[in-house]
């Protein structure tokens, strides 16, 4: 690698991870796309005339759109979910301040889950735009497209983001806390026999989404209501024989990172579960995730 590459991985690979794993929502999948980038960058010889870090930026959200496309083409078993990725790995150089989400709100679920229903360009223009707030100018040399064309793109998808932005909780310390607290006390409930209380944790419209990728034993389609997830999560307790669990921090929340026995083939070796509370604090989705390949892939 040029002298001038390796400057410019120093300089900008973490906000290239940044970016890729905002349009992608995997690590694993975030991770190759910078090295390919950066395989580029020394394959093509960057025009001298054109900033690298424009240029870099420009052949990551390509990439990003292409295995989104392919993504949508090759389905999945199951509800998917992003990867869970540490906080302090969510971080990028030159985070700004002026965006329209913020840096980890950007990266949590809820969002990640949202960008989901836009296309790749929607995606790609928002991510740029309204998460690292570069100029629709700027916008439009990554995508290719003009002004007026990347606004258009940028006008839609917030369209199709109004509801998340009308039901959006603050990415703060408080309500970091709160879920917490609500987290633990469902599943200490749970553990402890008290179904009732448990569910004095759960909004009345609460659904788990548990993604498995079809390689080991989740939930293949949305559970729904107080009676189902108690259900649900009572019954894993009981199969389920937990040999480490530690709380911590992803995306922008407090999570249960737990390793368990393997008794049949398909039961995962770990799991990571966090919540999102409504309004009226109480837990309004479940995320599990036991795929592997969420859950190994490193991360910046």
């Amino acid at each position: 690698m040029s002298s001038a590459l390796e400057a410019a991985h120093r300089s900008h690979a973490r906000s290239l991870w940044a970016l890729c794993y905002r349009m992608t929502g995997v690590a694993a999948d975030a991770e190759e796309l910078v090295q390919d980038t950066f395989v580029r960058a020394l394959e093509a010889k960057p025009n001298e005339d054109e900033p690298l870090a424009g240029y870099l930026f420009r052949v990551a959200t390509r990439l990003s759109i292409d295995r989104l496309r392919r993504r949508q083409t090759e389905g999945y078993k199951g509800p998917w979910l992003p990867s869970p990725v540490p906080d302090d790995a969510l971080e990028f150089q030159q985070a700004p301040a002026s965006a329209r989400y913020e840096v980890l709100e950007s990266a949590s679920f809820a969002f990640l889950l949202a960008l989901e229903a836009l296309s790749p360009e929607q995606r790609a223009a928002v991510v740029l735009g309204d998460v690292f707030d570069l100029s629709a100018k700027e916008v439009g040399a990554c995508l290719g497209l003009e002004e007026a064309n990347v606004r258009q793109l940028q006008h839609r998808a917030r369209k199709a983001l109004e509801r998340y932005d009308t039901e959006r909780i603050k990415c703060d310390d408080e309500t970091r806390e709160r879920t917490r607290a609500a987290m633990e006390g469902f599943f200490f409930s749970l553990a402890t026999g008290d179904v009732e209380g448990a569910k004095k944790w759960l909004a009345d419209d609460v659904q788990v989404l548990s993604d498995g990728a079809g390689v080991f034993h989740a939930a293949m389609v949305p559970i729904h209501g107080p009676d189902r997830t108690t259900l649900f999560f009572s019954r894993l307790m009981q199969l389920r024989e937990v040999l480490t669990s530690d709380v911590k921090r992803v995306n922008g929340t407090w999570a249960v990172d737990a390793t368990f026995a393997l008794k049949l083939e398909k039961d995962p070796p770990r799991g990571v579960t966090c919540v999102q509370l409504d309004a009226a604090g109480k837990i309004a989705v479940i995320y599990s995730i036991v795929a592997p390949a969420k859950l190994t892939a490193p991360t910046p």
